[in-house]
């Protein structure tokens, strides 16, 4: 239900423009405790909000699969809100891709790869290196004789990257730059924050600019920067196995909070499951679940959690 005086309309605007301010560099931890507060006033603003945020993904997929040669120099991306706005407010159609990877060859050798909701994709490149995307991941590249460098405009990857230590293999994510030292690497680009997760060899991540050395990565170290911070802890190769099961087609927990472990698989599915509840939400999960059976996680919840679940619009709805 919306709030006393709200029209779903007044919903869909509110959820719009929450999800343009996230994508701003300066988005902070007390916009997202805002974020957070909004989105518990009701189902119908968290609702509003993941279906504001699937059709804004769609829309950003194919401005980046639209995009000319001249954009691969700006690593972040135009703003699209104005138009996104009127969707929001209209429920205008949006054109969905196919499932499936698209690319582009532009004359500067630049090339454009992404996978849909669900999708997983594996790219292979001449000098050995491979490039595996996950769910709603989007990425550029340029790979010439010169150079070897990959933006990742939104989502996740996993780089076995073939080392050279006189062309680098440097990934620009916002305005972070992880350099390649030799390594099997995983980069996921949020709302506001990226995370970097080494399993193999040596990576430096630093400033897009290059103008700080910036800070070493050793095997089993995880990184989490946002604009203004960076933050490395030593999570141990078993925990960034976890983080990898995608590679698998599996999604892994270990005593993960419900609310979490939910996010993860609204990752990967059109259908949407919301916690309604917040004690609910609190609850941990400990498991391995195909990443496309809902149906699995849900018979969990209800069976082992002993939560109550209902269908409701589409979504699946979670509470105690």
């Amino acid at each position: 239900m919306t709030q006393r005086g709200e029209s779903a309309q007044d919903v869909r605007l509110a959820a719009a423009g929450w999800l343009e301010k996230s994508q701003r560099l300066d988005w902070s931890e007390a916009d997202q405790a805002a974020l957070d507060e909004w989105l518990g006033l009701s189902l119908a603003h968290r609702t509003a909000y993941w279906r504001v945020k699937d059709a804004w993904s769609r829309t950003d997929r194919l401005r980046a699969l639209g995009a000319s040669a001249r954009d691969e120099q700006a690593p972040e991306r135009r703003s699209l809100m104005p138009l996104f706005l009127k969707f929001a407010a209209g429920l205008a159609a949006i054109a969905v891709i196919g499932i499936g990877t698209a690319a582009y060859i532009s004359k500067s050798a630049a090339r454009t790869y992404s996978t849909d909701i669900g999708g997983r994709e594996l790219v292979t490149f001449a000098d050995g290196t491979k490039i595996e995307l996950n769910t709603n991941t989007i990425i550029r590249t340029r790979m010439t004789t010169d150079e070897r460098i990959v933006w990742l405009d939104q989502g996740e990857a996993f780089f076995r990257v073939h080392h050279d230590s006189a062309h680098p293999f440097v990934v620009y994510a916002g305005s972070r730059r992880v350099t390649d030292l030799g390594t099997e690497f995983l980069m996921r680009r949020e709302t506001g924050k990226l995370k970097v997760a080494l399993l193999q060899g040596r990576v430096r991540i630093g400033e897009a600019d290059g103008v700080s050395r910036g800070t070493l990565l050793k095997p089993g170290d995880e990184a989490t920067a946002t604009a203004l911070s960076l933050v490395v802890k030593h999570a141990g190769a078993g925990n960034l196995e976890n983080e990898i099961a995608w590679r698998n087609g599996m999604l892994a927990f270990k005593y993960t909070p419900l609310s979490a472990a939910v996010a993860e698989f609204n990752r990967y599915n059109r259908q949407k499951m919301l916690i309604a509840d917040p004690a609910a939400a609190k609850l941990t999960i400990y498991g391995t679940f195909p990443a496309d059976d809902v149906e699995a996680f849900v018979d969990v919840a209800r069976h082992v959690l002993k939560l109550h679940v209902a269908h409701e619009g589409g979504d699946i709805v979670i509470t105690r």
